[in-house]
């Protein structure tokens, strides 16, 4: 597996050393028209999920989405793959952390331990992992994800999520790893991807989204709770080919609202704000709603039948 992994890391390697722009005429010329064209890699379901969320859109209007999308997907395919050999001071330059570091100093001045960002799959979630280069370098900078079933692209995913110092944690093990810090007295940023869609066990909560009844992952929220951070909603805009501007904006909690789960909600209603902006950006090709709610209470009747 040793072996295998390092050969994989040197071909990896060996692809991301040219200039972004060369990566560009690949993504081009080879990588989307074998996505779009030839693999037609998902594109039933891209379809319909758009046809889904904007009902009010007409066909020329959503064919476009959707051929825009596939060509920022593969430039999402060749950013991941720079991401390799990208020098700190070229990531700096090409993506920009707005209100990042006064949020930083805000919160050690008020002594709050643990700041919890929100974000989806919206635009290059990848090159998030660069926060570090921002910090200060006595705070941790965490984020959580899922682990890959190959072993081999999970730790090349690892590895390259790593580069610029910042700390990946298995989501099981997210409540066991923020406690500790706690109990070490750490300061931590922590990103959490929260647009996936949950398994059945994790169906806790659902909320209004693109037109859908949607579960969301409430996890953040309930850590949230139990070390007292502050929760960002991470903005991810994409002002021109090759670079992306990241802003971070509290999630206001209604006072009256009456929700198990408000920050969740909030979360929910910033990110399809996002969406409707720039749909493009957007991973269209998850199955978001493949678990329905209606699905959702079979389950748990025939659950509750056993």
């Amino acid at each position: 597996m040793d072996i295998l992994f390092r050969l994989s890391r040197c071909l990896w390697f060996l692809c991301s050393w040219m200039p972004l722009r060369v990566h560009y005429i690949f993504s081009d010329v080879v990588f989307f028209p074998l996505i779009y064209y030839v693999l037609r890699y998902r594109r039933a379901l891209v379809k319909q999920q758009l046809r889904d969320s904007f009902p009010d859109y007409d066909e020329r209007r959503l064919r476009r989405i959707e051929r825009d999308f596939y060509r920022w997907f593969s430039d999402y395919v060749v950013e991941t793959l720079k991401l390799m050999s990208i020098s700190a001071d070229e990531m700096r330059r090409r993506m920009e952390m707005v209100n990042l570091t006064d949020v930083d100093l805000e919160l050690e001045a008020e002594g709050a331990p643990f700041c919890f960002l929100y974000l989806g799959h919206l635009g290059n979630w990848e090159w998030i992992s660069s926060i570090p280069l921002w910090t200060k370098a006595d705070e941790v900078c965490g984020q959580i994800y899922h682990p890959l079933h190959n072993r081999v692209m999970d730790r090349l995913f690892l590895h390259i999520r790593g580069r610029f110092g910042a700390t990946s944690i298995a989501m099981k093990e997210t409540l066991r790893t923020v406690l500790g810090w706690k109990r070490e007295g750490r300061r931590a940023m922590i990103g959490f991807i929260s647009d996936q869609s949950p398994k059945w066990e994790a169906m806790h909560h659902w909320t209004p989204f693109l037109h859908h009844d949607t579960f969301f992952f409430t996890g953040a929220e309930k850590i949230g709770r139990a070390v007292g951070a502050r929760y960002f909603y991470v903005d991810v805009t994409r002002p021109r080919r090759g670079y992306y501007r990241a802003e971070l904006r509290e999630l206001k909690v209604d006072a009256n609202s009456d929700s198990p789960y408000p920050v969740t909600d909030a979360f929910a209603q910033a990110l399809e704000t996002s969406i409707r902006r720039d749909p493009h950006l957007w991973l269209w090709t998850h199955n978001r709603w493949k678990r329905t709610r209606e699905m959702w209470e079979k389950e748990k009747n025939k659950s509750g039948s056993n």
